[in-house]
């Protein structure tokens, strides 16, 4: 099953900033199972709004099956790594 990390962003969204440590310590645990995706919203914006993206940070969650959860926010490694779990991963 493939699992997918997708993380809506901004150069100029400081929660997003603040969001970037804990993603990079799951992408070194998780990076063999999850494919971790950052999608600049600015650059992107038909992709954001494809998964109605409103607010930053936006994270996704998903495998084959579709969308396993959203967190909108800076969200904490345990609330993402449930996800990822729940997902496959």
């Amino acid at each position: 099953m493939t699992v997918k990390l997708l993380d809506f962003y901004a150069d100029w969204c400081g929660p997003c900033k603040t969001q970037d440590p804990i993603l990079d310590e799951l992408e070194a645990e998780y990076g063999e199972r999850v494919s971790f995706e950052k999608v600049d919203v600015d650059e992107a914006q038909d992709v954001a709004n494809q998964y109605s993206v409103r607010s930053l940070p936006t994270l996704i969650v998903e495998n084959d099956d579709g969308i396993v959860d959203r967190f909108v926010g800076v969200t904490q490694r345990e609330d993402i790594e449930a996800a990822l779990q729940e997902a496959g991963a």
